[in-house]
Order: C-alpha cells, then sequence, then structure tokens
C-alpha cells in the first residue's frame, strides 16, 4: 500500500470535526486533515513531504 493509500484510508475513516485539527507542522507551518488533503490531492511538493513526515511518525 502506497503513503497515499495510507493516507487516504485513515482520512476517510476520520469524524468530521477532527479534520480540521491540526495533524503535523511542517516548516513551522501546522497543516490541518483538511490541508494536507488538498495537497495530496494535488501531488505537491508540500503533499508529498506532508506524507514522508506522517508515515515517518507512524500516523499513517
Amino acid at each position: 500500500m502506497t503513503p497515499k493509500d495510507k493516507f487516504y484510508k485513515v482520512y476517510t475513516n476520520l469524524p468530521l470535526n477532527l479534520r480540521d485539527e491540526v495533524v503535523i507542522v511542517i516548516d513551522k507551518e501546522p497543516i490541518s486533515w483538511k490541508v494536507a488533503k488538498l495537497e495530496v490531492d494535488g501531488e505537491t511538493e508540500l503533499g508529498k513531504k506532508i506524507l514522508q513526515k506522517l508515515e515517518a511518525l507512524k500516523v499513517i
């Protein structure tokens, strides 16, 4: 399973109210689940960083 697949699996199982919560901080910027999803969907460089860090922290 790819990191992107793992992310989507976790994201879809999150309660809606938790999606606004901060999941990770990158370059001193807090990233919510919703923002992370937008970045992952867009396949941006930030999205790649988010996936790497979430996987390293075993969040996904």
